[in-house]
């Protein structure tokens, strides 16, 4: 913030984000606050402004240096607008808009006297360009400051001089890392790494950074050179260094996009233009490869999902109805699920957690959980050890409902069996108190079941997380026909506080993502009974864009967790959710998956001898294999007739059709919703938008023609639903708003 005691004069333009603040010392303050916003974020409009504030300091003679700041208190600049890219009409405006921004940092960077970032607070996209452009950069040790250019996310790159001059100040394969993942450094890892000059407390970061331009002043603004360290200068000193690694980040690429994200091949391409030929050439691509990717269907679509679920983050749970705080949290089960939600909630909400379990070993795997995640964060120089320990005082532990009385939220986290989880409805309503919240983390329990022997029923709601909880960002939140309006808002916020993006979904057999889960899941058995092979199969849907193809998942969630769901889903919703009879088989002979070491990949560790075998069938080390023996187990003989691009269309339009039918069935509360929770919940393509968003750009005439064929073919499962029938005939979509 200003310090209003040594101020001299303040010059503020009109309606302006920037104001100059003169100290008596011969130092201004270009202090960054745009009206009317809760954070600073970058505009066109801001062009003019800051152009003419720099004109401004040109002329007055009496200021040697500038120190740029945010007058918002714990934020420098989070980004550019998004908003400004989708108002842009043609590739030719996005390409000006790139070169405009790339003309004000340059100007910055120009600059006759010293110019220094005082960050403060997130320092992302657009902002950390900007402090590049500055001659040097000081960041306070705010646990909120945080430094990163993630425009791949959004399937951009960064387009006002980011992917030339961040090689400069932490070398090329620093670089390449913080822009092809989004990456973001903290205060630490940002000087370590060379991107600032120096980290120091935030209530003393503006004398700080006076005193680094006044040195600058003193020895003609040279800037610091980056440490180089062996194996840096080895590789990117020289030519064929360089393309060693070039070549490397491409092939990495390759494999985690399978092709379907543009943004970071264009990213490396504008990086080693910039460094093998030279900058003016660099900036151009830039800007260029910028204005392709704005204009791409890619980035559309991950906009789209930006905007949405920053519209998510400020709606209640219920219209109108706030939540009640929550200052205590009970979770009951210390399991994998159990350990995880108090990890989020004490961590990431900050709010006080009571594990209870039947033993003190169930309590200690919980405590474990949380202590692992957070010990590995100390070792990577992440977090500090006292900020550990004070993390891991949140959460206690008891075998009694010591202490539940004070509870505002219990989420339950035992076995999935409908008479223990009522009974722990009784209990929580006994040792809690009137308003206790119970919060059931069933996968595929009705609520209404759960709570049918509640004397508070008001108080009974489903809190769905998905494993691993600490990395999973969504939850599905099921209110039953007499669960509260309070309870519902209350149990969004809570979400909300752990860092959840929630949906609110009907309580039905398999609730929302489970439900569209289950028909792609099993397609995908059929097509493996049929003679596909595995490994086939699971690679045709990552090459689609899922993170993970569909038979690895069952191994990582567990084939007997997919056995309980499927006879739920098939009695209450039909025939078309029941799975091949034949994977009965898996689970007689022990084939859990991967917590089992046996499933339909091979978990065991191999010997030196199997290893160099592997290598001489040119089978990659690390490389999942199949266990052929599964193969003998369900009487298969793989051959595969079907192409990639077929087996991925069957399992995709079968999820597509669900998902159709749970926005009919007001399973979700709108389309926006249900692409959310596919996307965040199961991993469905980002770039496509999510199914409801993939069957506008589709067509829905052209999915029911596709699914009334194979119902011909293969049978009644594949049976359009009556909403896509409907959709189809009148020529509707799930998204008038947005077409042209």
């Amino acid at each position: 913030m200003l310090k209003t005691t040594e101020l001299e004069t303040q010059t503020e333009i009109r309606n302006s984000a920037f104001t100059l603040v003169r100290q008596d010392n011969g130092i201004a303050h270009l202090v960054i606050d745009v009206i009317g916003e809760n954070v600073n974020t970058l505009k066109s409009e801001f062009a003019e402004q800051i152009t003419e504030v720099l004109a401004e300091i040109k002329a007055d003679k009496k200021i040697t240096g500038i120190v740029v700041c945010s007058g918002k208190q714990g934020s420098f600049i989070a980004g550019a607008d998004i908003n400004m890219l989708d108002a842009c009409q043609s590739r030719e405006e996005v390409v000006g808009l790139s070169r405009q921004g790339q003309r004000i940092f340059t100007l910055l960077e120009q600059f006759p006297i010293p110019v220094v970032a005082a960050i403060d607070g997130a320092c992302l996209g657009g902002g950390l360009e900007l402090a590049m452009a500055c001659h040097a950069r000081v960041c306070s040790d705010n646990s909120k400051t945080a430094l990163g250019l993630p425009e791949v996310q959004l399937g951009l790159l960064p387009g006002s001089g980011g992917t030339q001059r961040l090689p400069k100040l932490v070398g090329l394969q620093k670089a390449l890392d913080m822009m092809l993942t989004g990456k973001q450094l903290r205060a630490k890892q940002a000087l370590k790494s060379g991107l600032v000059n120096d980290v120091v407390p935030s209530s003393v970061l503006l004398d700080v950074a006076e005193k680094l331009a006044i040195s600058m002043v003193q020895r003609g603004k040279k800037t610091l050179k980056r440490k180089q360290g062996i194996v840096d200068k080895l590789l990117e000193n020289n030519a064929v260094g360089r393309n060693i690694v070039y070549q490397q980040a491409q092939k990495t690429v390759n494999a985690k996009t399978q092709g379907n994200y543009p943004a970071p091949a264009k990213i490396i391409d504008c990086i080693r233009t910039g460094i093998e030929f030279s900058a003016e050439s660099g900036y151009r691509l830039e800007a260029e490869n910028f204005a392709d990717l704005v204009m791409s269907a890619e980035s559309a679509q991950l906009r789209q999902l930006f905007f949405a679920t920053t519209a998510m983050k400020k709606e209640q749970g219920v219209a109108n109805v706030s939540p009640n705080n929550i200052n205590k949290a009970g979770v009951l089960g210390g399991g994998l699920m159990g350990g995880g939600i108090a990890f989020v909630t004490a961590t990431k909400a900050d709010i006080p957690v009571r594990v209870k379990d039947i033993s003190h070993k169930g309590i200690s795997q919980a405590l474990k959980y949380s202590f692992d995640i957070l010990n590995k964060k100390v070792k990577r120089r992440f977090l500090l050890y006292s900020e550990m320990q004070k993390q891991m005082a949140m959460i206690t532990g008891s075998v009694e409902f010591t202490g539940f009385k004070s509870l505002d939220i219990v989420v339950e986290a035992v076995f999935e069996d409908l008479a223990l989880k009522q009974n722990m409805v009784l209990d929580v309503e006994k040792h809690g108190n009137d308003r206790t919240i119970f919060a059931s983390n069933t996968s595929s329990l009705p609520i209404n079941q759960i709570a049918a022997k509640a004397e508070r029923p008001e108080n009974v709601i489903g809190l769905h997380y998905f494993s691993p909880v600490d990395k999973m960002p969504l939850v599905e939140i099921i209110p039953h026909e007499k669960t509260s309006d309070q309870t519902i808002s209350t149990t969004v916020a809570f979400a909300k506080k752990q860092g959840k993006t929630p949906i609110v979904v009907k309580d039905k057999a398999g609730f929302y993502v489970n439900r569209i889960l289950a028909p792609y899941m099993n397609e995908a058995a059929i097509l493996l009974l049929t003679g596909e092979p595995v490994d086939k199969i699971d690679k045709a849907l990552v090459k689609f864009g899922f993170p993970v193809g569909p038979m690895q998942l069952l191994d990582e969630v567990g084939i007997d967790v997919g056995s309980k769901i499927g006879p739920v889903l098939q009695a209450e919703l039909g025939e078309r959710f029941a799975a091949p009879a034949a994977f009965e088989k898996l689970l007689a002979d022990g084939r859990l998956g991967k917590k089992a070491n046996k499933g339909f990949y091979q978990y065991q560790k191999k010997g030196l001898l199997d290893s160099v075998k592997d290598r001489l069938k040119g089978i990659k080390s690390g490389k999942k294999q199949v266990d052929e023996t599964v193969y003998s187990l369900l009487n298969i003989k793989p051959s595969g007739s079907l192409s990639a691009a077929e087996i991925s269309k069957r399992c995709t339009y079968m999820m597509l059709n669900e998902s159709a039918r749970c926005v009919d069935e007001g399973i979700v509360r709108n389309a926006r919703d249900g692409d959310i929770g596919a996307i965040f919940g199961i991993g469905f393509p980002p770039f496509l938008g999510g199914p409801l968003r993939y069957i506008d750009s589709i067509g829905a005439k052209s999915v029911v023609a596709q699914l009334t064929q194979w119902a011909e073919q293969h049978g009644e499962r594949y049976t359009p639903c009556e909403a896509l029938v409907k959709m189809a005939e009148d020529e509707t979509v799930y998204y008038p708003s947005e077409l042209n």
